[in-house]
């Protein structure tokens, strides 16, 4: 496997760096937006933004890869 295609794209990319700044692991950001009585994608980052200290870019992707999980579970 060439390191290319070994390498994580996407909102997971993001993961290692979510759990080091934060020192949660991504189970618990996700039980978080899973147990959330909040809907939009928009309103999900704003809350994991002010409530929790997240910054932008992590909060999107906790949110995109969560809800992208739970769309494909269906």
């Amino acid at each position: 496997m060439s390191e290319q295609t070994a390498r994580v794209k996407g909102p997971a990319s993001y993961f290692p760096s979510i759990e080091k700044t934060y020192g949660h692991p991504i189970a618990h950001w996700q039980g978080l937006i899973r147990s959330s009585s909040l809907t939009r994608h928009s309103e999900l980052v704003a809350w994991l933004k002010a409530a929790h200290g997240l910054g932008h870019g992590h909060a999107n992707a906790l949110v995109a890869h969560t809800r992208a999980e739970d769309a494909a579970r269906g």
